[in-house]
């Protein structure tokens, strides 16, 4: 059989199995390896050109490593905040300690047990933010925790990539062992140097003029991280943390985010063919102690991971909602761990059972880990009896606030909910700002305006600020379940009361009138109706459009203030 019928074949049984994974809304990346066990020595045995494949395979580890790279901006660390770069590391830390001694206790040996556990430790990038964006979640701030988290796991896999690449160089065997890790730390230190002054200073100005031809920008991409990590691996690193190099180098061009969208196809095709080979080499002779023994770490992974997280989440500060949500984003293992331990089998560190049992500890978590997402809030529902009574609130920022019955109840201060402060505080009446994020919290206690910590989707937190005496409700959320909750909680308790939510669809703002909203925000047509009244009273008047303009511009300049402390240190 030729090479391109036997690709082809194998595209055709991957999209069979893809389309069926597809239909049970679990990840591609379950039906490629799945493709790969079908199409492997256990069943069609159709690999005949497995070096080809494996060649394929490397260039998709290299493209997937070099479109990591290009989010790893200098400034990640700010941008995610210090919240997730805390629970980011702590579960790092923990997972892998606790995973070490699982593996070693499983008759392991050292290395075995160290790699494995740092396997455990990573979660998919990939596979979190499509659950969360099918959720429609990108907003809420488990979510935001959750993909600054993911970041953080990037950052200390590539510090683990980079080890490992030293590690295992042939290099570091001839000669003088210690002169040979100086020398290899040195070439790798220097020619860092050197590729941070090429992409502070000449790469920019190169791909202002590449960038006029989108063709020939991507040509570049693929010819400078196929490049460089030729180069690396010539200077005794790997392919892979040199793919990574390549990408980190770009990440803070105005473009990185154009070379990225372009190469994703071409990614997604090549680490098809990685993910295929994995599971063909899936050892299946030991199938029922391998399970046994996959059972085990995968458990720990399905359910030790999210209780590590909420335990963390919980301690600094976070509802038992908030923690419980951000947990199972982390209950799964990733594409990141396959690799590396696929890294450790190339560097003779693991043998090939042991890369089974991970790749089937892969297939576990990603397919138990998406069905606990998809349903979160009714495992939630059923947990939080318990939650609640054994992991109360670990902060108490003006709690004393949720025993007050106050006139005016506000939910989320960040977008607009400063413009209704600002209405209370004229009315003199009693107020009180609930949100779900504790650094906000903290800024409006700073500032001395009542709040409270809280999640609105919290039944039992409803009850306890209890909203039903408050004569007007306020939502700036933009959640439509979590406002149509919220509508109904309080027309159920309060029928003569005022609530008012915000909305960005038609669809939604006829949907929350239906529940028994006084009001409905449609920024949107709110703005439009603004913009053409003043067309109606300034008609070409070109000075008082410059006025309001003026007016605009010093209005935006408050709210930016108010919001751009949000996720810094």
């Amino acid at each position: 059989m030729n090479i391109f019928t036997e690709i082809g074949l194998i595209i055709l049984i991957a999209t069979v199995v893809s389309v069926i994974m597809h239909i049970l809304k679990q990840p591609l990346i379950v039906g490629y390896i799945l493709s790969g066990i079908i199409i492997g020595p256990y069943f069609l045995n159709l690999f005949e050109s497995s070096d080809y494949i494996e060649i394929f395979s490397k260039f998709g580890i290299a493209i997937l490593l070099f479109i990591v790279g290009l989010n790893l901006k200098p400034n990640i660390i700010r941008e995610v905040g210090k919240v997730s770069v805390i629970a980011g590391v702590g579960q790092v830390i923990f997972t892998s300690v606790i995973g070490f001694f699982i593996i070693k206790f499983l008759g392991f040996n050292l290395i075995s047990a160290a790699l494995g556990a740092i396997a455990l430790t990573f979660s998919s990038t990939i596979i979190v933010l499509k659950l969360i964006s099918d959720k429609d979640d990108l907003n809420k701030t488990y979510a935001k925790v959750s993909i600054g988290m993911l970041l953080v796991q990037d950052i200390i896999a590539t510090i683990i990539l980079l080890f490992m690449s030293i590690s295992g160089s042939p290099f570091l065997l001839e000669g003088n062992l210690t002169q040979n890790i100086l020398l290899l730390i040195t070439k790798g230190f220097v020619f860092f140097v050197f590729l941070y002054l090429i992409s502070k200073y000449i790469l920019p100005r190169f791909l202002d003029f590449l960038a006029k031809s989108q063709e020939l920008l991507f040509i570049f991409s693929i010819a400078w991280g196929t490049g460089l990590a030729t180069l690396f691996h010539f200077l005794g690193f790997s392919l892979e943390i040199g793919a990574l190099a390549a990408g980190v180098a770009l990440a803070s061009s105005p473009f990185s985010q154009e070379i990225g969208s372009r190469m994703k196809p071409l990614r997604d095709f090549f680490i098809l063919l990685f993910f295929i080979m994995l599971g063909s080499q899936l050892i299946l002779t030991d199938f029922s102690n391998i399970f046994y023994i996959a059972t085990i770490l995968s458990v720990f992974v399905l359910i030790g991971n999210p209780i590590i997280v909420f335990l963390i989440m919980n301690i600094l500060g976070y509802r038992n909602r908030t923690s419980f949500l951000t947990g199972l984003t982390v209950a799964q293992i990733s594409e990141f761990s396959l690799i590396l331990i696929a890294l450790g089998y190339s560097l003779g560190y693991l043998n090939k059972e042991f890369v089974s049992l991970i790749t089937l500890v892969g297939i576990i978590t990603i397919i138990g880990s998406t069905y606990f997402f998809m349903f979160s809030e009714e495992i939630y529902s059923k947990l939080r009896s318990f939650l609640n009574s054994n992991f109360g609130k670990k902060i108490t920022i003006n709690e004393e606030e949720e025993n007050k019955e106050n006139n005016m109840v506000i939910f989320g201060y960040d977008r607009v909910g400063y413009d209704f402060v600002n209405v209370a505080q004229k009315m003199n009446i009693k107020y009180l700002v609930i949100d779900f994020n504790p650094s906000v919290i903290r800024r409006l206690e700073k500032n001395k305006i009542p709040c409270c910590f809280g999640d609105a989707d919290d039944i039992d937190f409803l009850e306890e600020i209890r909203i039903s005496k408050s004569k007007i409700i306020i939502s700036t959320i933009p959640d439509f379940e979590t406002n149509l909750n919220l509508i109904s909680y309080y027309r159920n308790h309060n029928k003569e009361g005022i609530i008012v939510v915000i909305s960005h669809s038609i669809r939604d703002t006829q949907e929350f009138y239906k529940y028994g909203a006084s009001f409905v925000i449609m920024p949107h047509y709110l703005g439009a109706i603004h913009a053409s009244r003043m067309i109606e009273n300034y008609g070409f008047d070109s000075k008082a459009f410059e006025k309001e303009k003026l007016k605009h511009i010093e209005e935006i300049e408050k709210r930016k203030k108010i919001t751009e402390e949000e996720y810094k240190f």
